[in-house]
């Protein structure tokens, strides 16, 4: 599945990919509110884990490539994780040197319709640190709310959340 918005290509992350996607998660800036930088074979973990939910038939990140460069900006899409296994969590981070322009919140846009029209997902939710406020007003504009306060992998995690009767009003899509 490839999603397009008016800037933005999401496609599938391929094997091709590790070495950009490398160069980002090795940035601290991108890591800022996770474990912090991540090595090439850290990486490798990670882009194996997006691939093998693909392959499996999960909705998965997408790498969000900028049409005017044809260059991985970073991912947005879906995350599987066993502490909250009932729940799909809408996923995002991107370089940078593109913040402040719109272009994640496009992404996760895109992401939260194919998950209520495409995948005809009930509710999708974020895990965001409570001072990643960044990431919290895309929430916020997607159309998530908080929901509750929660300690995901050591860390204060606020969950964001969204069902289809919440968003369906607000999109007036089906």
């Amino acid at each position: 599945m490839i999603l397009e918005t008016s800037r933005l290509i999401l496609r599938p992350f391929q094997d091709k990919d590790i070495g950009r996607l490398a160069e980002l998660m090795a940035n601290r800036d991108f890591m800022r509110f996770s474990f912090g930088p991540c090595t090439r074979e850290q990486t490798q973990t990670v882009l194996q884990k997006f691939l093998s939910w693909n392959q499996a038939g999960l909705p998965s990140q997408f790498a969000v490539v900028l049409r005017e460069k044809n260059r991985v900006l970073g991912y947005c899409g879906f995350l599987h994780h066993p502490e909250v296994p009932e729940e799909v969590e809408i996923g995002y981070r991107l370089d940078s040197v593109y913040w402040n322009r719109g272009l994640i919140t496009e992404a996760a846009r895109a992401v939260r319709d194919y998950a209520f029209v495409g995948l005809k997902l009930s509710r999708v939710i974020s895990l965001i640190h409570p001072e990643n406020i960044p990431s919290r007003r895309v929430a916020e504009k997607i159309g998530m709310t908080p929901e509750k306060e929660i300690t995901f992998r050591g860390f204060p995690t606020t969950v964001f959340a969204l069902s289809r009767e919440q968003w369906q009003p607000a999109s007036g899509a089906g």
